[in-house]
């Protein structure tokens, strides 16, 4: 781990190990653990209130060399694999699960995607600034009219006779939209389908521009928005691969994606499991503990089945990653399990431990509130639990699923 600093505070908790966790893994989840609760704790409720982003923490997550964290070393990263990245989502999404989003969108689907795909001269070029926190990054997918069918964007990238690219269109949904310097983008170079391309665009570039901050139920210390392309002329050089060959690299993204969101449910789902617990302790009706009630022990224990259940799958999806075991198709359905079943858990804690705490949960004197609010996201982004069940029926059933769905 050469290239992340272990940051140790005041902290006399321990966090639960997989059996093939690894003695570096243990210590990022600890360190993170520790980060969270002395940079991320004291500004969240605020930052929720106002609707704000916390650029100091984002800077700090630099300097300790978090924000590449899967990019090889050679490349300046800490060379890490789904299994860390995901421990570092969790720690940070129980605290704070906003920023753990931008994180997530800089750290993965920004600065992962440059390193894994760019060539030496791109990389150089764009990732120390990444990986530093010197600028934020993001990635334009969704579009308007093209979310769930990602296939179906319409910003188009039309080659010129000198070389370079214009670019017309929008994206839409973009996690560090209206705060990024540099997002990875993905436009139309064909009549096909799936004749994708992708390209760097800097945020300095004439013709680029951001829309709106949006307004949202949960997240809201991620800032989310559009982009503009109007007339964006774009040089070769900011082209990542070949032309009309990015629907591999953009798919095996979103898997990826995926099992490191699931980790942001999981952080959720945890606190919400131990502020319940504490309350059900602490809270006396009727002259007793409210713990000692059936129904609360009920909702407290298939809670905490299901909480554990969801943290085995993600991390398996993510030992499996990193070990290569499974690719394509199978590491798709893989992905997506990790994911559904997670964001459903999180949403589901979260309401339950609302009900625990009943006026108290609903007010926000206690985080399950925002929490609940947050953990919604993610059973909408990085694929709906409804795309996601396709993506299993579609490995499960073969041609007979593909019957009706898009290719």
């Amino acid at each position: 781990m050469k290239k992340i600093k272990l940051f140790f505070l005041r902290y006399s908790g321990q966090t639960r190990l997989m059996w093939y966790f690894t003695k570096e893994e243990w210590l990022l989840a600890e360190s993170t653990r520790a980060f969270a609760q002395e940079q991320l704790a004291p500004q969240i409720e605020h930052l929720d209130e106002t609707e704000s982003f916390n650029t100091q923490a984002f800077q700090a997550l630099g300097e300790l060399g978090l924000l590449g964290i899967t990019v090889p070393e050679d490349d300046g990263g800490a060379g890490l694999g789904a299994v860390a990245a995901t421990l570092v989502m969790e720690e940070l999404a129980a605290v704070d699960a906003s920023t753990t989003l931008s994180y997530l969108a800089h750290s993965i689907l920004c600065a992962n995607q440059i390193g894994a795909n760019a060539n030496p001269e791109q990389k150089k070029k764009f990732l120390p600034d990444l990986i530093s926190g010197k600028k934020i990054g993001g990635m334009g997918m969704s579009e308007p009219g093209a979310g769930s069918d990602a296939l179906g964007m319409i910003t188009r990238a039309d080659r010129r006779l000198d070389g370079t690219y214009l670019i017309n269109g929008s994206k839409t949904w973009i996690t560090n939209g209206p705060n990024g310097d540099l997002f990875y983008c993905y436009a139309k170079t064909g009549p096909g389908r799936k004749d994708v391309s992708t390209f760097v665009i800097e945020k300095s570039m004439p013709g680029f521009s951001t829309g709106k901050k949006f307004k949202k139920m949960g997240m809201r210390a991620s800032p989310t928005g559009e982009l503009w392309f109007s007339d964006v002329v774009v040089p070769e050089s900011h082209r990542i691969g070949t032309e009309g060959s990015s629907i591999k690299a953009m798919m095996k993204n979103l898997d990826i994606e995926r099992i490191t969101i699931s980790g942001i449910s999981l952080g959720i789902a945890r606190s919400c499991i131990e502020t319940a617990t504490r309350y059900a302790r602490e809270r006396k009706q009727f002259g007793v503990p409210i713990g000692s009630f059936q129904q609360i022990q009920e909702r407290l224990t298939e809670a905490s089945a299901w909480y554990e259940a969801c943290r085995a799958l993600t991390y398996q999806a993510a030992k499996t990653w990193d070990l290569g075991l499974m690719t394509g198709k199978e590491a798709s359905m893989m992905a997506a399990k990790a994911k559904l079943q997670s964001a459903q858990m999180a949403t589901q804690v979260a309401l339950d431990a609302i009900q625990i705490l009943g006026g108290y949960g609903y007010t926000r004197e206690f985080p399950v509130e925002r929490q609940m609010r947050d953990a919604k996201l993610i059973e909408i982004g990085a694929g709906t639990n409804e795309v996601l069940r396709l993506i299993i029926a579609r490995q499960m059933l073969g041609d007979v699923a593909d019957e009706l769905m898009p290719s």
